[in-house]
């Protein structure tokens, strides 16, 4: 796969700071989901005090943004303050619709979670962050440093979804816990990638013929790992290979074949890169 150019990853993560700041003002905002962060902070502050959503955003952002570049520096930050700039410049030109009536909360919900979901996914495949709990669980860390920047963030996060509970009611906040699963869900499957693979590890006593019919009957590379049955003390050998999901089946179907008391696992492969699955 080709490297991608700084000037791709800037326009990435300009296109998912737009693609957040319409999910925040047109979805988020008039049903009065609060999903975390400074987005859901900037929510609560214009129900409260009238205050335009792309000011809260950018007034909270600036002090975190000076703080953490004095920890951090310049050439860490940069890519944070496009981000940041971009969701605030968002918030201000992005014009109010009316997509999802509001009353509908669970469409609201389940699109919300997916239209941020697209843009945080651009956002962090750009190699960049939209500031706000990210920056200020850094600087926790470094008062708390026997806790990780993700478990700051998400004890942040789920105290501004307490505080939006306690100004939009009970009913937007459980719904808020949807959006933010489907937000997770659409940004981490665009990070790792959507195809996965299956890992199996074999072992059995006719490894020799279960491999050779692997690499000539599925065109599947094998590896064979040598190891030690630690209850016989017997040395074995297994072997590794990775399948798509739908070659899987044949897969075990050829195994038992040759061996119905081989000892098989298979696991999720994330994401593969080589021959055969994503070529570099």
């Amino acid at each position: 796969m080709n490297k991608r150019t700084p000037m791709a990853d800037y326009l990435m993560m300009i296109a998912g700071s737009f693609i957040m700041g319409f999910a925040i003002k047109n979805i988020y905002d008039p049903a009065g989901l609060v999903t975390g962060g400074v987005s859901g902070v900037a929510i609560i502050a214009k129900d409260i005090a009238g205050i335009p959503l792309w000011c809260t955003n950018t007034v909270l952002n600036i002090p975190l943004f000076f703080a953490s570049l004095k920890m951090k520096g310049w050439r860490f930050l940069k890519r944070t303050f496009v981000a940041t700039a971009a969701l605030s410049v968002s918030l201000y030109m992005i014009p109010e619709l009316s997509l999802i009536p509001e009353e509908d909360m669970l469409l609201v919900a389940l699109f919300g979670g997916l239209i941020s979901g697209v843009g945080t996914g651009l956002v962090f495949m750009a190699q960049s962050t939209t500031g706000g709990t990210d920056m200020l669980a850094a600087l926790i860390q470094k008062k708390l440093p026997h806790y990780s920047i993700s478990q700051i963030m998400q004890v942040l996060d789920a105290l501004v979804v307490v505080i939006g509970a306690a100004v939009f009611g009970i009913r937007p906040a459980l719904y808020a816990l949807i959006a933010i699963y489907g937000l997770a869900r659409v940004s981490d499957g665009m990070i790792e990638g959507l195809k996965f693979s299956k890992a199996v590890f074999i072992i059995s006593e006719r490894g020799q013929e279960i491999a050779g019919a692997i690499m000539e009957e599925m065109a599947r590379g094998v590896t064979g790992l040598s190891a030690t049955g630690m209850y016989s003390k017997e040395e074995k050998q297994m072997i590794y290979c990775v399948v798509s999901k739908k070659e899987i089946s044949q897969l075990k179907e050829l195994v038992r074949r040759f061996d119905k008391r081989a000892f098989v696992t298979v696991s999720d492969a994330r994401e593969v890169l080589g021959e055969g699955f994503i070529e570099y």
